[in-house]
């Protein structure tokens, strides 16, 4: 078991996640069961407030929360990746195994599939949450 960080170090999660000073983070999802330490430290490591799903502003992650009955999860990620710059990615959050709503991995994949994001990394980012970062895939050729 690894040790508890020390308190002030919050922004770990956050810098694990990849999230950088100035990123514009969009969060999609939220409710009372979110996880208000990983919030903190997002708004923290970024120096920016979250914006909300219904922005006009061109974001660098999406933070989507998402558990087993919120809706079409194909359809939750397709909507998710129209506001996203074009490097952009998702870290969607599902609950842990053994958590009430908790997603299958199998889901997860054949909807990012649909929606023609890939998985490209999981992480853990607290008692209850798992993460699982989506990317767009790449098309052949790159640019033209």
């Amino acid at each position: 078991m690894s040790p508890t960080p020390p308190s002030g170090s919050g922004t770990g999660i956050a810098e694990r996640l990849g999230l950088k000073p100035g990123m514009i983070i969009m969060e999609s999802g939220y409710d009372d069961d979110a996880d208000e330490d990983l919030r903190d430290a997002v708004v923290e490591q970024t120096g920016e407030e979250m914006v909300e799903e219904d922005t006009d502003e061109v974001v660098d992650v999406v933070l989507l929360w998402y558990r087993d009955g919120d809706g079409d999860l194909t359809d939750v990620l397709v909507d998710s990746i129209s506001p996203l710059a074009d490097d952009g990615y998702i870290w969607l959050l599902t609950p842990k195994r053994g958590r009430d709503d908790y997603v299958e991995p199998s889901d997860i994949a054949e909807a990012a599939s649909i929606a023609g994001l890939s998985q490209t990394s999981i992480a853990t980012i607290g008692v209850d949450w798992s993460a699982a970062r989506l990317v767009g895939r790449k098309t052949p050729g790159g640019k033209k």
